[in-house]
């Protein structure tokens, strides 16, 4: 798959880019370039290596799934611009 210059255009317009036409070429040459390279990993052989979402193993930190308040109600309170029997005070929104 190759880019042209049609499909540089489409995609500045897709993007609300707004190219000059003197750069068009150079995108089109750097978009080749792009895609030439990630051509070439289709030669790399896989074949055995069992796919993996991170380079180091580790086991996740787990922790036990408790509902609690955070024990620092006040010191969030203390951040609002109103505060009343422990909850933010807001203005009313809707009638």
């Amino acid at each position: 798959m190759s880019v042209t210059a049609d499909d540089v255009r489409r995609i500045a317009r897709l993007a609300r880019l707004a190219e000059p036409k003197d750069r068009i070429d150079t995108l089109v040459g750097e978009l080749n370039g792009i895609l030439d390279w990630i051509k070439q990993l289709d030669e790399v052989d896989i074949e055995g290596v069992e796919a993996m979402t991170t380079p180091v193993k580790f086991p996740l930190p787990q922790r036990d799934d408790v509902v609690n308040d955070g024990g620092v109600r006040d010191k969030v309170l203390a951040n609002a611009p109103s505060s009343e029997d422990g909850f933010f005070v807001v203005p009313k929104s809707v009638e």
